[in-house]
This record gives structure tokens, sequence and C-alpha cells, in this order.
């Protein structure tokens, strides 16, 4: 039976499970053998990783071509202004072509957030604003990209939710089994 693995990936791990230079990966966090990462989050990320033991269902998750949305809460320097905003929804202009538009919207510090270590870095003289950010899309560094583009760099970026799954109720460096029908 095709199952998931629902990890809460802390800042600083390799969404893998091997590494020759002796950093923190998957197999430091999940002791189950056979699964493998549908989709990446880089090392300074944090959030939802979905794993499967089912290569179809991985390719399912993982490809660009089913468009399977992906919500992020992002930290960001500043807070991004009305036009910022807009451009983010019609799409950004990135080196490598223009993103489809994303759903985006200002929101509170999310409740129960989890502390990171190490803590980002913040500058007395410029305030920070966290933006909800959904995105049909998986491109390198897509958001922090996005984000970037707009005058307003992220500094944490946590992934809340891939297709129906999110991070409720789950704690940073746990994760949860689920059988797939």
């Amino acid at each position: 039976m095709p199952k998931l693995i629902l990890f809460n990936k802390p800042y600083g791990v390799l969404s893998q499970f091997t590494d020759t230079a002796g950093r923190p990966t998957l197999a430091d966090y999940i002791d189950q053998k056979g699964f493998y990462p549908a989709g990446r989050l880089d090392r300074d990320s944090e959030g939802l990783m979905v794993l499967t033991n089912n290569g179809r269902l991985q390719s399912l998750i993982a490809s660009p071509r089913h468009k399977m949305t992906k919500t992020y809460w992002v930290q960001v320097e500043g807070e991004p202004d009305a036009d910022g905003l807009h451009a983010l929804r019609q799409g950004i202009e990135l080196k490598d072509g223009l993103t489809l538009p994303a759903k985006v919207a200002l929101m509170s510090e999310p409740k129960h957030l989890w502390t990171r270590h190490p803590p980002i870095r913040q500058r007395q003289s410029i305030s920070t604003s966290w933006l909800k950010l959904t995105i049909r899309e998986g491109r390198n560094r897509q958001v922090r990209r996005m984000t970037a583009a707009v005058g307003c760099p992220t500094l944490r970026l946590i992934r809340y939710r891939v297709g129906s799954w999110t991070l409720d109720g789950l704690e940073s460096g746990h994760y949860w089994t689920v059988d797939v029908e």
C-alpha cells in the first residue's frame, strides 16, 4: 500500500538521506526505509516535506505538470507595497523567465511558530513582515527570488502546505506516516 511521510524539516537539514560532508540529512530524523522525497526544500528553508514509497505518487506530487500547489509562510525584510503584491499576483520576471501568478497576502506571524536555530538576522532599522504565498511551480529558490524582485528579501521561509497536506500539529523535526488509497 502506498504511504506518505509528512515531515517538518528543520532549518539546516538537507532534503536527502546522505551527505559526504557530514551535514544533517533526512536520515537523522526519519528511520523509515524505502521512502523518497517528492520534491526538495532548500537547506536554509523549513517546513513540510512529503516523502513516499511509491514512484507514481512521487511523480504526481513533485512534477510541475500536475501543478500541485504549495503554500509558504515567508518572513521578509520590510513590507511589500501594493505594487509589489500586485506584481507577485501577476507573475515576476526572473532570469529563467516569467513565473506563474502567485496567490499572496500579508499575514500575522504564524501562531505556535517554533524557534529557528540559528535565529534570522534582523536589523533594528528595518522592520519585517510575513506573507502567505501560494505557487504552482517549484523553480530553484523561486520564492526567495520573487520576494527579492519586489524589494523584500526573504529572511525565513517555511513551507506550510503541499496540495492538501499541511504542517498543522506537526512539530519541527517530527514526522507522521499516512496511508494513501
